[in-house]
């Protein structure tokens, strides 16, 4: 007999709270955790990673209530059947993840009998950023919500901290699991570096700085676009890649053709040779204005390449500064230029970030995270007396 389990997620779009979703679906044991997914069939322009959960054999529900913007009427909907399919289903543990369907899931968990209810952070809904009352909003829901929690996952001990500092549960509630990559692909690409440069029609001796990212908002793409111009003003001969996509694809393109380095940045759309791509850079460069614990961050660590990034929240937990690389203030691209140009002034340090970060990226495996949340899994299980048989 195994014990079921529900991954609730708000949408399964390109990101890391969605991979590390698919991951922990994928890699629990069969033989003690019967798991499925349910979510929203929101996807956009940021990609979808439905196809490959289903892929990868995974039970997946697709709910058409739950939605990503707030709106009360699906959400009541969403609400309800949300109840409903975890009492048909039996389930022992529902684990939420994202903001949504984190609170939706819980209630409905709780409202389903559930005995076991889980929720991992991967990132506040609420930020500095907001307007304050919808900031407010966000988090009396989260403190509403957290007393029907058995546990509180944190990728980041940042993300603690924040909870803890508006008033969300004491430091007890919460654990850090790290967000887990999958390290045997990444730093060994299936197709040559050579090979990948010559595709974006970018020399062979060019330096590349490149980025993996959503072109949204929140990964403030504009400013690597602002940066990479300053780069390439001391720098001619630099050449800059922006993996990914999303609503601000337009704007990134005009913007590149005002600051005349349209013909040196490559946009390459949604990929799914992500670790052959990455291994075609030669510094990896993170612009988002907040974050959680960003999964491309130790992707670029697993390739050996020295990071620049925005010090975002998690960020910092995967950049020691100085020494794997450089942390700079979000919404500064002048400083973010200014480190990015060091690095390439500098190749012999260059190299010493790379090599020190992939020294230390085995603490963010996917095996290692998956087997974090199995032990808590048990552990939650034993404190409530539930025995199950194999």
């Amino acid at each position: 007999m195994t014990t079921k389990v529900l991954h609730p997620i708000t949408r399964l779009i390109i990101g890391g709270a969605q991979e590390n979703t698919m991951l922990t679906a994928q890699l629990l044991d069969k033989a003690q955790w019967d798991v499925e997914i349910v979510a929203g069939p929101q996807t956009g322009s940021e990609g979808s990673l439905i196809e490959a959960v289903q892929e990868r054999g995974i039970s997946l529900i697709l709910e058409p209530t739950m939605v990503r913007e707030l709106n009360p009427i699906k959400d009541l909907l969403a609400l309800i059947r949300l109840t409903q399919l975890m009492r048909r289903g039996r389930y022992t543990i529902v684990h939420t993840h994202s903001s949504k369907a984190g609170i939706l899931g819980r209630w409905a968990a709780k409202f389903a009998g559930v005995p076991i209810i889980v929720h991992t952070v991967h990132g506040w809904a609420h930020h500095e950023r907001q307007h304050p009352l919808l900031r407010a909003y966000y988090i009396l829901l989260e403190k509403l919500t957290l007393p029907i929690t058995d546990q509180m996952i944190a990728v980041t001990s940042k993300d603690i901290d924040k909870g803890l500092r508006d008033g969300i549960g004491k430091s007890t509630n919460y654990l850090i699991i790290r967000s887990g990559i999958e390290l045997e692909r990444f730093g060994h690409p299936q197709v040559p570096r050579e090979a990948t440069r010559a595709a974006w029609g970018i020399p062979q001796e060019a330096t590349v700085v490149g980025s993996v990212t959503r072109l949204s908002p929140q990964k403030a793409p504009l400013d690597f676009v602002q940066a990479a111009a300053l780069v390439a003003r001391d720098y001619p001969d630099t050449y800059f890649v922006m993996v990914g996509d999303g609503p601000l694809r337009q704007e990134v393109e005009a913007l590149a053709t005002q600051l005349g380095i349209a013909d040196r940045l490559v946009l390459t759309g949604l990929r799914r040779d992500v670790p052959e791509l990455l291994a075609a850079f030669d510094l990896f460069a993170l612009s988002s204005l907040w974050e959680g614990l960003p999964r491309v961050l130790p992707q670029a660590m697993a390739t050996s390449l020295p990071i620049v990034a925005t010090a975002c929240d998690g960020s910092a937990e995967a950049i020691e500064e100085g020494v794997n690389g450089f942390l700079v203030p979000p919404g500064e691209p002048a400083v973010l230029a200014q480190r990015l140009c060091q690095l390439i002034a500098q190749p012999r340090l260059a190299q010493q970030m790379g090599a020190a970060g992939y020294a230390r990226v085995q603490e963010f495996s996917d095996r290692g995270m998956v087997s974090a949340i199995a032990n808590l899994y048990t552990k939650l299980l034993a404190a409530k007396g539930i025995v199950t048989v194999r």
